[in-house]
């Protein structure tokens, strides 16, 4: 087969899974949500998030210089960004670019 036609049907089959599992839960869900879907889907965001920031702050070496403060720096940049305009994508891309220029110009 050739190989452009084999990354096509690879893709255009990994296309078709996602949304197979995008749309299944409103196929299977069509009269009502169940209470347990309805928590899960209120309480695994923030705590998915909460994963994730422990994950990216598990290799910072607060004994030496310097110190966790770009890390710091730009988790309390998100932190704010979160707050006051209440959009993740601004905040998480925010802090995004705040630590890179923290870590190839500060530090």
């Amino acid at each position: 087969m050739n190989p452009d036609v084999h990354i096509a049907v690879l893709v255009l089959t990994m296309a078709c899974v996602t949304c197979l599992l995008r749309f299944l839960p409103f196929l299977i869900f069509r009269k009502h949500t169940p209470p347990y879907i309805v928590y899960l889907g209120k309480v695994l965001p923030p705590a998915i998030i909460g994963m994730l920031v422990v994950y990216c702050l598990k290799d910072v070496e607060i004994t030496a210089a310097p110190f966790g403060l770009p890390e710091l720096t730009a988790l309390a940049v998100v932190a704010a960004l979160q707050y006051w305009k209440r959009n993740s994508l601004i905040s998480i891309l925010s802090g995004t670019l705040f630590y890179m220029v923290l870590i190839r110009i500060v530090f």
